[in-house]
Order: structure tokens, then C-alpha cells, then sequence
């Protein structure tokens, strides 16, 4: 069941209404009922996995509890369990394939073993979230949850279950068994951030989807300026899907008083990569430095262990991502790039011009995201800049090439990046919803109400498209 679909459009009313209209002690039980109903509507068979990585973490953490003198065993092994349910539905395929043609080097030919298994859906997730409940357990910095039914609710709650944002133990699990008092203006707020995060994926970036996927469906069909614009779209798409995902997800969850944790905060006004990790996919950004980066030494250690320590963490990252060595690619030139800031600094003063040369960086470093391997990146960046020296052709091409039929078309499509950039802009220093909410004057406030549903209703693509990162 995708948020932009017909059906969770029907799903979350009823399951509001049922959630407030319950007494407090079968809440629970609700939420347990309605995200495991959610998770069945993509497949029924892949939901025996979240249950068994549930059932493994629960009795681990009470483990660890019970007898502390084998906590690190105990831990250690349910990571490992874990872990294997997701390295033979998402790694299996990949290493065997490696192996092999590593061989095939060296003239040892050897048949790659694969599956035949469907990535089921956000199983890098939960398994996340399952990880940090176990590894805070024996920390000792949580307790473990008695209530079976309680955490798996937890595990699975609805909104953010399939795409994050990846929730720690301290924050969301109080929620689940807190008493909450329907809060209007928690409501409508949250149905604001669902509106948000729907024009954000249907008006910009199922939009700017058709000309980027045109291109990398086929790359070497092109070159110079539609590479340009296609490398462009794809950024403002992959942010305006994934945090658009993650606004109906906090928005979703406002509507039953719980609180989630901000994914995004404005990730393309960052001036150095290290900012733009602190506000890009900040679940998993912190993730990674607590779980892997500090467990590694972190920054606490010699110089050269310290940017070790940076390029394990994010070639880890990268390989969260897919299975497919250009999510490797793409986690070493974001963990480079933060070395060489390291050794060269980045100064402290804040311009235009190091946003933008940032920006432009994180634009290149989509290539190796984007394309299907090495080779479709490696073309991209030697064709790219093909017939600059004659601007206005290599302008024109590029735009014909996309076929966007003239500038003036050209100038519709980069307003809806636009009107984003002025968004992101805004919510540096205030938040915008809340501003717009606190509005006294109420021919503007609902003005502005009916231009963002105006939006959605008529500049939208299509509904069912599915969000980036339900494959990861």
C-alpha cells in the first residue's frame, strides 16, 4: 500500500478514527493489527521475516537482561541472525557474482550461485531498527520491552515501517505505550506535512522522473546538456521522493500523537559534505556514527585510523543502499570528500558559492547512485560537458534531446524545483508550516491551502508510483 495510492487514502482515516475512538490499553493492539495489514498488501509471504527478526530481537534483549555475563554472546548472535535474514535476501546474489568474475580474473571460471528472491520491502529498515533496540540493550542505555505485542507494534508502526525514518528505541517505544490526548493542532499539522510530502513526490519529483529515467534507461544515447539535466532532475527527484516519503510519514504519525524523528533539513543548502550528512537521511546518518563510526574509533583515534574509520562507515553506507558496486562508488566519493575537507578545511565563512559548489558535487556523486554500473557512470562524466564550446548548441540539443520543446517549456519544468529551493530556504530559519498555520490573516492562510491542493489535484503525474527508496 503506497501513502500516494487511493488506498491509504481510505486505510488512514479508518484507522485514525478506530485509534481515538479505542480505549488507551488497545491502542496498541491497533497499531499492531493496522501495520501488519499495511505490510501484507505488498506481499503476505515476506511478512514471516519481520516477525522472525521481531521475535529474535525481543528474546535476545531479555536475554541480555537475564544473564549480563553472556550480554555480548547473546548480542552478537542476534545481530548475526538479523543480518543473515537481510544479507541472503539483499547480498547473496551480489557477492556470488563477484566472487565469480573476480575469478574469472585470474582464468578460474566458476558459475555464479544465485536466488531467486524478491527484496522484500523495507527489510534494510526494520532490521536497522531491530539492530539499535539489541545493540542499546546491552549498552545498557534501554530496557528491554516485556510486552511481545508492544514492540512488535514498534518494530512495525505503520508510517514509518517500509522507508524510515529509522526510529531509536527512546523515542518512539515510550509513544507506542504512552497515553495521548487528541491534540488539533498536532492533527493539522500533521495533515499539513502529509500535503507537503504529497506535492513534493507527486508535483516535482514523479515530474522530473520521466525526463531523468528517459535518460538512464539508456545513457549512451546522449550526451552533453541532457546529461546535465537528466544528473539535475534525478537529484531534486531522489530528494522531493525520499523526503516527500518521510513528511507523510511524520505527518501520518502527528495524527496519533507521535512524534517522529526530522529526516531532512534542507540538504542542498549544506556548505561542506559533513554538513550535508547532517541533513540528509539524518536517521541513517546517525545511525551509521553511532552503531559503526564510533564503535570503529571514530574521530578518537590517529589521524590515518580516523579516515579509515570515515571510509568504512561510508562504504557501509553505500552498500546499505543496494547491492551493486556503484552505491560503493558513491559511499567512498562521499567518504573522500569529507577527508579531504578534513586535511584541507573548509573554512568557516558561509557562501553562496561553496552551497552551490556542494550542491554540485552531491549532483555528480547521483551518477554513481543512479546508474545501473561503473561503465553507465564513467560515460556520463566523459560525455557530459560534449559541445560546450558552443553554448548555445550544446543548449539546445540538450533540451531537444530531453524533448522539452523549447526554453519556455524548460522554464515550467525547473519552477517546481524552484518553488522547493524557496521552501528549503524558508525552513533554514523558521518552519514554514507553523508560520502558515499561525497566519491570522485567514484569506491568506487558506488561500495558500487551496494553492497547495489546487497542486496536487492538477499538476500531479499519476498516483501508485512507487517511492525510491522502497528498494533499498
Amino acid at each position: 500500500m503506497l501513502f500516494n495510492s487511493w488506498q491509504f487514502a481510505v486505510f488512514l482515516p479508518i484507522v485514525f478514527a478506530l485509534y481515538w475512538s479505542l480505549p488507551h490499553r488497545f491502542r496498541w493492539f491497533l497499531i499492531l493489527i493496522a501495520s501488519y495489514y499495511f505490510y501484507m498488501s505488498w506481499n503476505v509471504k515476506y511478512v514471516v521475516l519481520i516477525l522472525f527478526t521481531t521475535i529474535i530481537s525481543y528474546w535476545a534483549a531479555i536475554l541480555i537482561e537475564r544473564f549480563r555475563q553472556y550480554g555480548k554472546m547473546i548480542m552478537i548472535t542476534a545481530v548475526i541472525m538479523c543480518l543473515g535474514v537481510l544479507f541472503i535476501f539483499k547480498y547473496f546474489n551480489f557477492i556470488s557474482q563477484s566472487v565469480s568474475d573476480f575469478l574469472n580474473m585470474f582464468a578460474v571460471h566458476l558459475h555464479p550461485m544465485t536466488l531467486k528472491l524478491m527484496l522484500p520491502v523495507g527489510i534494510s529498515f526494520y532490521t536497522f531498527q531491530t539492530l539499535s533496540y539489541v545493540i542499546d540493550v546491552y549498552r545498557g542505555t534501554t530496557k528491554a520491552e516485556r510486552h511481545l505485542g508492544i514492540y512488535a507494534a514498534f518494530i512495525s508502526f505503520f508510517p514509518q515501517l517500509v522507508a524510515g525514518p529509522i526510529e531509536r528505541t527512546n523515542n518512539l517505544l515510550p509513544q507506542i505505550k504512552a497515553h495521548h490526548e487528541f491534540s488539533y493542532e498536532q492533527g493539522t499539522y500533521g495533515l499539513k506535512l502529509i500535503a507537503w510530502g504529497l506535492f513534493k513526490k507527486l508535483c516535482v519529483a514523479d515530474v522530473l522522473a520521466v525526463y531523468a529515467d528517459k535518460v538512464f534507461a539508456d545513457v549512451y544515447q546522449y550526451k552533453g546538456f541532457s546529461l546535465v539535466l537528466a544528473v539535475f532532475f534525478f537529484s531534486i527527484q531522489i530528494y522531493c521522493d525520499f523526503s516527500g516519503y518521510s513528511d507523510i510519514a511524520r505527518g501520518s504519525a502527528k495524527l496519533f500523537g507521535i512524534e517522529l524523528m526530522e529526516n531532512f533539513r534542507s540538504p542542498y543548502f549544506s556548505s561542506s559534505i559533513r554538513e550535508f550528512w547532517s541533513r540528509w537521511h539524518i536517521s541513517l546518518s546517525t545511525w551509521f556514527r553511532d552503531y559503526v563510526y564510533i564503535p570503529l574509533g571514530g574521530s578518537r583515534v590517529g589521524k590515518f585510523r580516523h579516515y579509515m574509520n570515515l571510509m568504512i562507515t561510508f562504504i557501509v553506507s553505500g552498500l546499505w543502499h543496494g547491492a551493486n558496486w556503484t552505491f560503493v562508488a558513491w559511499g567512498a566519493v562521499h567518504g573522500l570528500a569529507q577527508i579531504l575537507e578534513d586535511v584541507f578545511g573548509t573554512g568557516r565563512k558561509c557562501s553562496a558559492w561553496r552551497v552551490m559548489a556542494v550542491f554540485a558535487f552531491t549532483c555528480a556523486a547521483w551518477v554513481f547512485f543512479r546508474a545501473q554500473n561503473i561503465g553507465e557512470a564513467g560515460y556520463i562524466f566523459a560525455h557530459i560537458f560534449t559541445g560546450i564550446s558552443e553554448p548555445v548548441t550544446y543548449l539546445k540539443n540538450g533540451i531537444h534531446d530531453m524533448d522539452i520543446w523549447g526554453i519556455a517549456s524548460l522554464m515550467k519544468k525547473l519552477a517546481r524545483p524552484l518553488v522547493l529551493f524557496i521552501w528549503d530556504y524558508v525552513c533554514l530559519k523558521h518552519d514554514v508550516i507553523a508560520s502558515v498555520t499561525s497566519c491570522k490573516n485567514r484569506i491568506l492562510r487558506y488561500s495558500l491551502y487551496f494553492i497547495l491542493l489546487h497542486a496536487l489535484l492538477l499538476f500531479r503525474v499519476s498516483v501508485n508510483t512507487e517511492f525510491i527508496y522502497f528498494q533499498f
